[in-house]
Order: C-alpha cells, then sequence, then structure tokens
C-alpha cells in the first residue's frame, strides 16, 4: 500500500528556525549529509538546504518556495518552505495554498509575534486543517517547563481565537533544531515532555481526501513554449481529473484547448488528480492565451468567473483602519487584481462566528468580518461553499498582507 503524501508547509516568524529545523529533519533522516550541510554552511548552519537561491544564500532568507522531499516511516511528504520575510507574505499565499499541513515554528525565547499570528491565520484561512506546533530554541531558555506551558497556553489561545476549534488537541513540541534535542530522538534535556518528537508529530499527519468528484480545477503557475512540444502551462491540480484527451478551457479568457499530454516529476502521466504539480501540453492554445493566475477547467463545468462578491476576511494589519472605498490588491490562487472594498456588511466575533454589528463603518486589526468587494477586471473565483479550494484570497496593500479572505457568495461576470 502506497503511504499517503502530504504536501507540508513551514510558517513562522523569520528568524524562529523554520529552515534550520527542515535541515535538521534532513539530515536525521539520511536526505542530505551533515558534511552536505556544512560544507555550503557558513553562519546559517541548517538554513541554506531549503535556500537553493544563491541570492537567498547571500542574505540568509528563504525567498520563493522551496520543494524538498520527504519519507517518514508512515507517510511521504512534500516540504514546502515558506517566506518568513514581510515582504515574502504574497509567496506564502500561493505557496500555503499548496499545502495541507503545517508545522509552525515558534521560538521560546521570543514568543507570539506579530508574523506568528499572520502566518498562523493565513494558513486557517487557506485551508490548511492539520497543524503541528513546534517551540523551538529550547536551549534558550534552559529547556525550562514553566517556559513551555506558557507558551503552549498561549498559542492554544491564540489559534483557538483565529478558528482552530481544536487547537488544544494540536501537539505542541518543545525543541532545539539547532542543537538537534527532540527532533527525530526524545531529548534527554525535557525529560518533563511526554509527547511525540517532532518527527513523531509529523507522522500524525494524514492524507486529506482528494476532492476528484468535484470539477476540475487547475489554476496556472506559469507558462512555458517548449521547441517541438508548444505550450505548457505549470500548475497543481486542486479539484477534479485531467486526463490526456481532454478538451480544457483557460478562464476568464476563455481560450480552449486539447490536453496532449501531462508529466508530473519529468515523468510522464495518463490522469493527474487534486495534490498532483504537473505541467500539460495544451493543443490549439498559444502561450499568449494563458497566463499565470488563470484556472484550467472542463468546458462543460468551466471555472467561475466574477468581479463582484461578498467574502467572509480577517484583518490582519492595517495602519489605522479599513474603511469602505480601501483600495488594494487582492491575491487568489496565482491571480492578483486590484480592486475595493465596496462594503462592509458585518462585523464577526471571530472565536464564535456570531455577529456583532450590522454596517460597522471602519475594521481594525483582528477584525473579522463579511464584506463586499469590487475588482477592477474578472478573475476565477470559487463560492467557499462550492470549491473552497479557490474561495480564499489574501489582501495586500503598501508591501503587507493586511486581510486574508474566503468568498461567501458571487456575481457570476459570464
Amino acid at each position: 500500500m502506497a503511504k499517503p503524501h502530504i504536501n507540508l508547509v513551514f510558517i513562522g516568524h523569520v528568524d524562529h528556525g523554520k529552515s534550520t529545523l527542515i535541515g535538521r529533519l534532513l539530515v536525521e533522516l539520511g536526505v542530505i549529509s551533515e558534511k552536505e550541510l556544512s560544507e555550503e554552511a557558513g553562519s546559517f548552519k541548517f538554513a541554506w538546504v531549503m535556500d537553493r537561491e544563491k541570492e537567498e544564500r547571500e542574505r540568509g532568507l528563504t525567498i520563493d518556495v522551496a520543494y524538498r522531499k520527504l519519507e517518514t516511516s508512515k507517510n511521504y511528504i512534500t516540504i514546502i518552505d515558506a517566506p518568513g520575510h514581510r515582504d515574502f507574505v504574497k509567496n506564502m499565499i500561493t505557496g500555503a495554498s499548496q499545502a495541507d499541513t503545517a508545522v509552525l515554528v515558534v521560538a521560546a525565547d521570543d514568543g507570539i509575534m506579530p508574523q506568528t499570528r499572520e502566518h498562523a491565520a493565513l494558513a486557517f484561512t487557506l485551508g490548511v486543517g492539520q497543524l503541528v506546533v513546534t517551540i523551538n530554541k529550547m536551549d534558550l531558555v534552559g529547556y525550562d517547563e514553566a517556559a513551555y506551558n506558557k507558551l503552549r497556553d498561549d498559542l492554544v489561545a491564540l489559534l483557538g481565537g483565529i478558528g482552530y476549534r481544536n487547537a488544544s488537541e494540536f501537539f505542541y513540541v518543545p525543541i532545539s533544531a539547532f542543537h538537534g534535542e527532540n527532533i527525530t530522538k526524545t531529548s534527554s534535556k525535557m525529560p518533563w515532555y511526554k509527547g511525540p518528537t517532532a518527527l513523531g508529530a509529523l507522522e500524525t499527519f494524514t492524507e486529506p481526501e482528494k476532492p476528484i468528484d468535484k470539477p476540475l480545477r487547475i489554476p496556472v503557475q506559469d507558462v512555458f513554449s517548449v521547441t517541438g512540444v508548444g505550450t505548457v502551462p505549470i500548475g497543481r491540480v486542486e479539484t477534479g481529473v485531467l486526463k490526456v484527451g481532454d478538451s480544457i478551457v483557460f478562464e476568464p479568457l476563455g481560450k480552449s484547448g486539447e490536453v496532449r499530454s501531462i508529466e508530473m516529476h519529468h515523468e510522464p502521466m495518463q490522469r493527474a488528480v487534486p495534490g498532483d504539480n504537473i505541467g500539460f501540453n495544451v493543443r490549439g492554445v498559444s502561450k499568449a492565451d494563458v497566463r499565470r493566475g488563470d484556472v484550467a477547467g472542463h468546458p462543460d463545468k468551466p471555472p467561475t468567473v466574477a468581479s463582484e462578491f461578498t467574502a467572509k476576511i480577517i484583518v490582519l494589519a492595517v495602519p489605522t483602519e479599513l474603511t469602505p472605498g480601501f483600495a488594494p490588491l487582492f491575491h487568489c490562487h496565482a491571480a492578483h487584481v486590484s480592486g475595493r472594498f465596496e462594503e462592509i456588511l458585518q462585523k464577526i466575533d471571530p472565536r464564535t462566528g456570531a455577529v456583532v454589528e450590522e454596517k460597522p463603518s471602519a475594521l481594525r486589526k483582528g477584525d473579522a468580518a463579511l464584506v463586499r468587494v469590487v475588482l477592477n477586471k474578472p478573475i476565477v473565483i470559487e463560492r467557499a461553499s462550492e470549491i473552497p479550494e479557490l474561495s480564499r484570497f489574501a489582501v495586500r496593500h503598501g508591501g503587507q498582507t493586511i486581510a486574508a479572505g474566503m468568498c461567501v457568495d458571487l456575481v457570476p461576470a459570464k
């Protein structure tokens, strides 16, 4: 029986040790050698493993989304390392939307930072349902149980408030990624901790049900023109099944063609299912007809196109307050378009979902609300009740993500 396949994203504040934890896991599981790490390392001993771009290595940051494979005794994990710096949250949106599960890394000495909360709220809104929390840098607080307990309680409250109803059931694993404590083996420095290691917690992740019965949706991440082959869009199947020979349509432009071939990790395949990151060659469509942000579907149930929709949002950060008429950028799957908040319909209690106020005049950081959005041009977006995978979006302004949300209803443009 094939092991379940999990797409995993690492989230959390920039300096809390996400890449170090990944590097340590890869070494202890024998994916790479300690020597491979230390040869290129310098100051960020483990971090460079995921940061394959030279510029990132020089800056000591993780920029775009990098993929690494990891096999545990229970499952097969693709690690999607999410960026941590504020200006990279946009990448996290396209990254986290490709994840089923997340590891939230929080440093014991720093505790909860604004980015901790922002990443966790994004993960929830982007539909990441399974979460493991690692409390890293326990060495910096002397492996102290009281420090761990306090931070754990704070995190349970934070995650519960964001909407994770089962936050108290998540694993909160105390670790030191740099020193390799409690990563794959129980740590003698923390005899008070009785839960699983970081690896043990990862092994509890289960593969989500693949939504193969829903209409086909493939958001296009990139498009290549390959000599002798033709137009090759790249993307991840979110819902439905794509087969060689299918007729497909790309929305919002409505260009259609026929699938000649499909490949994943350079291997040809006859059919692709949700979760597969694929390239597919389409006959009858030129590179100019398809762009990043388009969505492919079958002509009988084409992707929904809208420029006006109603959404539930969580406000993550605003300079002062968010008022009707405010005009930011909306990022939905790989598409991004400018638009405005036409109307704030209701303010909602994020913990209970109850309506607190009808037609409030403004929203502040931490508020949840029902809003009406009007975009400057149509994009593909779906209702959360129908195809949640394509209902989620992030709102950006002035170089930061100010809100995350999901579409609950829409006015079809076609």
